[in-house]
C-alpha cells in the first residue's frame, strides 16, 4: 500500500509543472535520526497538494550526510530532464541546513539551482517569540513562572485531581518549540485566575497535603495576586491569539507570498495597536487593593518593558520576513495595486523574479501581467493560487 501510495505521488509531482520541498530532521522512539520529506505541488486537477513522502534514516545529522539522502530521493521523483522543476526546498534555519557554502541548502541548489532556499515561515515566527521572551528578564520570569503551575499538578495525580474538582480546567504544559502550548498555558490561567488562586488557597486549608505542596501552593496563590505577574499575563494575552492565527496561516497548505505578506502586515498591526494601549494594560490590578507580595516595579516600568516587548516583535518580524526576491516577487500579484501597475509596470519587481526563476520568459511575463493589471477582474485575486484558479475556472490557461 505505501509502495502504491508513493508511486502515484511521484506521477502526480512528475506531471506537475514546479515542485517544492520541506524537510525536518526528527528523532523516533529508538532515538535514531531520520528526515521527515513532505512535497508540495498542485495536481492535474489545479489544486495545491502538501503530501508527506516519507521519514529517511540518516547516518549522521551532518549537512554531506542529509544532503545526500535528500538528492537520493529527489533523483528517484524528479528524472534528469526535470531537474528545473524544484524551485523551493524550506527548512528551519540551523547553521547546517541553511549555510550558504557548506549548508544543505548550498549542497542541494549545485544539483537543482532553481531550489531557492526558504527558511520555514512557521518557525521563523517562534523564533520571534523567542527573541521577545528571552532578551527580558521580567518576561523570561514570567514564562518561567507560567510553566510552574503545570509542573505543580503534574508532579501528583491528587494534587490534578484536586485541580480537576476546584477549577475543573486542566493546565497545558508549556513548550519552546510549539508556541500554541505557551498562549494555551497563558490563556487558562488569565481565564482562571480567581479559580487557580481559591485552589491554591484550598490546598492550604485542607490539612491533606505534605508541607512541600502547602509552601508551592501558597507562593503560587501569591504570585496570581501580584501586579507585575498580572500585567504580563494580561499583556501576552493580548499578544497570544495574534501569534497564534498567524502561526495557522503560515502552515495553510494553499497559502502564498501574497498572503503571506498581507497575514504579516496585519499581524504587525495588531501589535503595534496593543503597543499604543500599553496604559490601559494592568489598570485595575494597579488601582486595587495593596497585594500580598510587594511591587517589583512600577506600573511606568511595566509599560516600558511591555514596548520593549511589542518593539522586539514588531522589528524581529521585519527583519525575519524581509526575504528580497521571494516577497518583491509576491508584489507583482497583489490585486489591489493592479490599479497602481496599469499605469506604472512594476519593472524592478518584474527584473528580480527573473533574476530569482531564470526559466521564466521576462517579455511574455511582463505581456500577460499587463493584460492582467488592465482586466478589472483579475483585481480581486490576492495571490499567485487565487490567480491560478481563476485561470482554469475560466479555460484560460492556452492564453496565459
Amino acid at each position: 500500500m505505501l509502495s502504491v501510495t508513493r508511486e502515484e505521488i511521484i506521477k502526480e509531482v512528475q506531471t506537475s509543472s514546479f515542485l517544492s520541498i520541506q524537510a525536518d530532521e526528527t528523532i523516533d522512539i529508538a532515538t535514531l535520526a531520520q528526515l521527515v520529506l513532505v512535497l508540495r505541488y498542485i495536481d492535474d486537477k489545479n489544486n495545491v497538494q502538501e503530501r508527506f513522502f516519507e521519514f529517511i534514516p540518516l547516518q549522521s545529522a551532518t549537512a554531506e550526510s542529509i544532503a545526500t539522502a535528500l538528492k537520493e530521493r529527489l533523483a528517484s521523483i524528479l528524472p534528469e530532464d526535470q531537474k528545473s522543476k524544484l524551485i523551493c526546498q524550506a527548512y528551519d534555519g540551523a547553521s547546517v541546513m541553511r549555510g550558504a557554502t557548506a549548508g544543505v541548502q548550498r549542497k542541494v541548489q549545485d544539483v537543482y539551482p532553481n531550489a531557492h532556499y526558504i527558511h520555514c515561515y512557521a518557525h521563523q515566527l517562534n523564533l520571534i517569540m523567542q527573541q521577545a521572551t528571552s532578551r527580558i528578564s521580567k518576561t523570561r520570569n514570567f514564562f518561567s513562572n507560567i510553566g510552574g503551575f503545570a509542573s505543580f499538578f503534574s508532579k501528583s495525580p491528587k494534587r490534578t485531581c484536586f485541580l480537576d474538582k476546584v477549577v475543573a480546567h486542566r493546565l497545558p504544559r508549556s513548550s519552546n518549540v510549539r508556541w500554541n502550548f505557551h498562549s494555551r498555558a497563558i490563556n487558562t490561567v488569565f481565564e482562571h485566575r480567581e479559580d487557580l488562586i481559591h485552589c491554591f488557597e484550598s490546598i492550604q486549608d485542607s490539612g491533606d497535603f505534605d508541607p512541600n505542596t502547602i509552601r508551592e501552593a501558597g507562593a503560587l496563590a501569591m504570585l496570581l495576586e501580584d501586579d507585575d505577574f498580572k500585567f504580563f499575563l494580561e499583556l501576552y494575552h493580548h499578544i497570544m491569539p495574534h501569534v497564534d492565527f498567524l502561526y495557522a496561516k503560515l502552515q495553510k497548505k494553499n497559502i502564498d507570498s501574497v498572503h503571506i505578506k498581507v497575514s504579516i502586515q496585519q499581524f504587525q498591526q495588531e501589535i503595534q495597536k496593543i503597543r499604543n494601549t500599553l496604559h490601559s494594560i494592568g489598570e485595575q490590578s494597579s488601582g486595587s487593593q495593596p497585594t500580598k507580595r510587594r511591587r517589583v516595579i512600577s506600573p511606568e516600568e511595566r509599560e516600558r518593558i511591555g514596548a520593549e516587548v511589542c518593539d522586539t516583535i514588531l522589528g524581529h518580524t521585519r527583519e525575519r520576513f524581509s526575504f528580497t526576491d521571494h516577497l518583491v516577487c509576491a508584489t507583482l500579484l497583489q490585486g489591489d495595486r493592479f490599479e497602481e501597475y496599469k499605469d506604472t509596470f512594476p519593472d524592478d519587481a518584474l527584473s528580480s523574479t527573473i533574476r530569482a526563476y531564470p526559466m521564466l520568459n521576462e517579455s511574455k511575463l511582463k505581456t500577460e501581467l499587463s493584460l492582467i493589471y488592465s482586466k478589472q477582474e483579475f483585481s480581486a485575486c490576492r495571490g499567485a493560487v487565487d490567480l491560478f484558479q481563476l485561470f482554469m475556472e475560466n479555460n484560460l490557461e492556452e492564453v496565459f
